[in-house]
């Protein structure tokens, strides 16, 4: 593919930074909003699993527009749909910011996941045309960068505007972002010839619904689920059956349709089925243990937003210097070393954090996060090149939509379990802690002997209703280390997670590339 000439003549540069600003901007948004979760629930009255809504709502809906997005580009025109994108994930930015409940604040996340969907793939195939051949990898390492700075910048800068505005800033800062990318969209990115000539062919209607039904269920399954008590309520119970009808009649009719929304076809080939199964877990265990270290920081340690932001940022730091080496050492050395040693490494990160006490010092909580970005850099670089090195050129778009869809939907999966997991523990973890508390146990007597010696007009052996404060405190202490068992608990479970998808790695072959496909940027 040569470079495509633009019907005016623009600076290559001015167009890398269009797109990086929509990419940058997209990516900003998704790692701001952690950091600010706890103020969220706080502001609008609602749960730690409820105001967690916010992030799931999101990533659902980014998900199922990433299949149709070469289609809605052929049929708008693709610069007019990224323009589109914009104005939409913008417009909903302010909305979310000024909403006035949690239910409103979902309703938009959706609408600006919808808006947010498309900016990252469009972004990235307008850059490669951009450039010649010989200047496309100078190219992606320039995006590349941008794509990694945010993440970095992102939790900090949530951290930071959380705590000296409010977390609806969070969201109103996209709007200086968004006009410039609007402006600069207009102003230097145009159709190439072969996207004005190109209409949009058919679309799977059906395949499309029935993914959004059954998609949309099972995320009001994950979500509320915790709170109605899964299968017992009626309810979810219906929504369950809705969405296992939904996705069963998707697969039968995506396998037997010509032009499908999701080429399930792809899955025969053993490299993508086995890339886009760990690429599904570890969007599961990388979006779960995120969204519940600033929880942790913040509501156990007292940390505010911006230090439990700074925590987050490490990650990034690590990424960074990670991606560049692992893309380059992949040209020498099987990139199925990278996936397993990448996955051992976010193995022992989310260890390390299962290992967090109440006592642990600010070292101790970013440190975990640090090695996490060193695995997540070797594990996604490789994982997606040896995922795509046998996808066919004329089934990439599908196939790259599909990948980043099950990375999305594992990150849904993920947080829904980190805060179903993080309750039910916690209740468990408080009714063992709670059967030591006796007048009889050691520990309890020691402690009444303390509060004694605090409370000069107490007697030695009082009894709990002359101090009702007191046994406030001591109530509120077993709930805090019941919560950090929890926290423990789920750490722990990633870990597994992780470790049994090593296997999957065994079953991929080499990246050895057949006739007509292509190599995936680092």
């Amino acid at each position: 593919m040569t470079a495509i000439s633009n019907p005016r003549a623009v600076n290559k540069w001015l167009v890398t930074i269009a797109v990086m600003a929509d990419t940058f901007m997209e990516i900003v948004d998704t790692t701001v909003v952690n950091v600010a979760l706890p103020h969220m629930a706080g502001s609008l009255s609602a749960g730690v699993d409820e105001s967690t809504w916010v992030l799931t709502s999101y990533l659902v809906s980014n998900a199922i527009v990433l299949p149709i997005t070469g289609w809605l580009s052929a049929l708008f025109g693709r610069k007019r749909f990224l323009m589109l994108c914009l104005a939409l994930f913008t417009g909903t930015s302010m909305l979310c910011g000024a909403a006035p409940n949690l239910g409103t604040l979902i309703f938009f996340r959706i609408l600006q996941g919808v808006g947010g969907g498309a900016l990252q793939p469009i972004s990235q195939a307008i850059l490669l045309e951009t450039f010649p051949p010989h200047e496309r990898g100078m190219a992606m390492g320039v995006w590349g960068i941008g794509v990694i700075i945010a993440p970095i910048i992102g939790p900090v800068l949530g951290g930071w505007i959380t705590d000296n505005l409010t977390w609806r800033w969070v969201f109103y800062i996209n709007l200086p972002i968004g006009l410039l990318s609007l402006v600069m969209t207009w102003l230097f990115i145009f159709d190439p010839d072969y996207i004005r000539a190109q209409r949009a062919g058919r679309i799977d209607y059906l395949g499309l619904g029935l993914l959004c039904v059954g998609l949309g269920a099972l995320q009001v399954v994950l979500d509320k689920g915790e709170r109605e008590d899964w299968l017992s309520s009626a309810f979810i119970v219906r929504l369950v059956v809705i969405a296992v009808v939904a996705l069963a009649f998707l697969i039968y009719w995506e396998l037997k349709t010509r032009d499908p929304v999701v080429d399930l076809r792809l899955f025969k080939e053993r490299n993508y089925a086995s890339g886009v199964t760990v690429m599904f877990f570890f969007g599961l265990v990388l979006y779960g243990s995120i969204v519940l270290l600033p929880l942790f920081l913040q509501s156990l340690m007292g940390y505010d937003a911006t230090l439990s932001g700074w925590a987050l940022a490490y990650g990034g730091v690590s990424s960074l210097i990670a991606m560049p080496v692992v893309g380059r050492l992949l040209t020498k050395i099987d990139g199925r070393v990278f996936v397993a040693v990448g996955l051992l490494v976010n193995a022992l990160a989310v260890y390390l954090m299962s290992l967090f006490n109440t006592q642990i010092d600010f070292a101790t909580a970013w440190w975990p996060r640090f090695v996490q970005g060193f695995g997540l850099g070797m594990t996604f670089v490789s994982l997606t090149t040896l995922t795509m090195a046998r996808v066919s050129q004329e089934k990439m778009g599908n196939a790259t939509g599909i990948f980043n869809l099950m990375r999305n939907l594992g990150g849904s999966f993920g947080i829904a379990i980190a805060t179903t997991l993080l309750s039910r523990r916690s209740q468990f973890h408080q009714s063992r802690l709670v059967e030591h508390l006796t007048p009889f146990s050691l520990p309890f007597q020691e402690w009444q002997q303390r509060i004694s010696e605090a409370l000069p007009g107490l007697p030695s052996n009082w009894e709990f209703w002359q101090a009702p404060q007191a046994m406030t405190a001591l109530y509120g202490e077993v709930q805090r280390q019941a919560q950090m068992l929890a926290f423990c608990d789920d750490y722990w479970f990633f870990t597994l997670v992780i470790l049994a998808l090593l296997p999957l790695v065994l079953l991929m072959r080499r990246a050895a590339r057949p006739e007509g496909s292509v190599e995936m940027p680092h």
